[in-house]
C-alpha cells in the first residue's frame, strides 16, 4: 500500500523499507521463502505479523495490528508532530514575511519553483535531510504569501478562510481516521491513486491550453468547472491526508528510524499546502461569482 503523497513512496514507509514489517519477499528457494518477516530484527520464532497488509499477498487489514517492540532510536509520534510543528512553522513565518514585505509576483513564483525543486530532490534522497525540508518549507511560505496576497485582491478574506478551511479539513480527517470512519485499504488507495492521477493530468492539459492558447486554458479552474475541481481537488487533498496517516502510524508501529519523522513531516506539509491552495482557489471562485 503506498501513500499518493511521493514522499511516503520511499524507504521505511513502503514495502521494501527493509523496516520490521516492510521487508521484502525473499528469493525464490531460500529457506526463508512466505516469510516477509524473516530478516526483521524484530521477528519472532512465530510471526506475529501475519496479518499485515503489507506482508505479499496477505489480506487488507487496519485493525488489531500489533506492535513492533520498542527499540532505542524508533520513530515515535511525539517526533512526528514536533517536527511537523516546526516544519509548518516555517512555512507559516516566511508566508508571513513576503505578505508583509509585499515581494513582488515574479519573486514568489520563483521561490515556489525553487520549492518544488527541493521538494523534488528531498523526495528522490535516500534519507531525510532536516537542512532541505527546512529550506522548502522557507521557500514555500514565499511562495504562499505572494499567492494570498494575489488572491486577496481578488477575494477580501479569502487567505484567512483557506487557513481555517485548512485546518477544518485536517481535523477532520484526523477524527474520521482515528475512529475508522475512513478505513485506509487497498480498495480506498488504489481509488485515490487513479483519481489523482486523472486530476493531475486534466491539470496539466489545462495548463498547457492556457500557456498556447491563452484565456483560461479548457476552463477547468475558472466559473462552474473550477468549482467543481476545485471541490475535487480539497477532497484529494483530504484523501492524501487519510493515507499519510496511515503510513505514519505503520511507520511507528514497526520501529522506523527517528529520523524519518522529518520525512513524515515533509510529507504532511505537502498534503496541507495542497488543500490551502486548493481551497484558496476555490474561495476566490465563489467570490467571483
Amino acid at each position: 500500500m503506498r501513500s499518493r503523497n511521493p514522499v511516503f513512496t520511499r524507504r521505511g514507509f513502503t514495502s521494501g523499507g527493509g523496516y520490521a514489517g516492510f521487508n521484502a519477499a525473499p528469493q525464490s528457494g531460500s529457506a526463508t521463502q512466505g516469510n516477509p518477516y524473516a530478516n526483521s530484527p524484530y521477528a519472532e520464532p512465530t510471526n506475529p505479523y501475519a496479518n499485515n497488509p503489507y506482508a505479499q499477498g496477505a489480506a487488507d487489514v487496519q485493525y488489531g495490528m500489533p506492535q513492533a517492540p520498542a527499540r532505542s532510536g524508533a520513530m515515535t509520534m511525539d517526533d512526528v508532530v514536533l517536527r511537523t510543528g516546526i516544519t509548518l512553522a516555517a512555512v507559516i513565518v516566511a508566508a508571513g514575511a513576503a505578505w508583509a514585505l509585499r515581494l513582488p509576483v515574479q519573486l514568489g513564483f520563483g521561490a515556489g519553483l525553487v520549492a518544488m525543486v527541493l521538494g523534488l530532490v528531498q523526495s528522490f534522497k535516500a534519507k531525510p535531510s532536516p537542512a532541505i525540508i527546512l529550506a522548502y518549507a522557507v521557500f514555500e511560505g514565499l511562495f504562499l504569501g505572494v499567492l494570498s496576497q494575489a488572491y486577496n485582491q481578488i477575494a477580501r478574506g479569502a487567505p484567512m478562510q483557506a487557513v481555517l478551511g485548512t485546518t477544518a479539513v485536517f481535523a477532520g480527517v484526523l477524527v474520521a481516521y482515528k475512529t475508522r470512519l475512513i478505513r485506509v485499504d487497498r480498495r480506498f488507495t488504489r481509488f485515490v491513486a487513479g483519481a489523482a492521477i486523472g486530476f493531475l493530468l486534466l491539470m496539466v492539459v489545462n495548463l498547457l491550453f492556457a500557456a498556447f492558447g491563452g484565456g483560461d486554458g479548457l476552463g477547468f479552474r475558472t466559473g462552474g468547472l473550477g468549482i467543481v475541481f476545485g471541490i475535487v481537488g480539497v477532497v484529494l487533498g483530504a484523501c492524501f491526508l487519510a493515507l499519510d496517516f496511515k503510513q505514519v502510524e505503520d511507520g511507528v508501529k514497526y520501529g522506523a528510524p527517528r529520523e524519518e519523522s522529518w520525512l513524515a513531516a515533509f510529507g504532511l506539509t505537502l498534503s496541507l499546502v495542497w488543500i490551502y491552495t486548493e481551497l484558496l482557489r476555490l474561495i476566490a471562485i465563489l467570490n467571483q461569482d
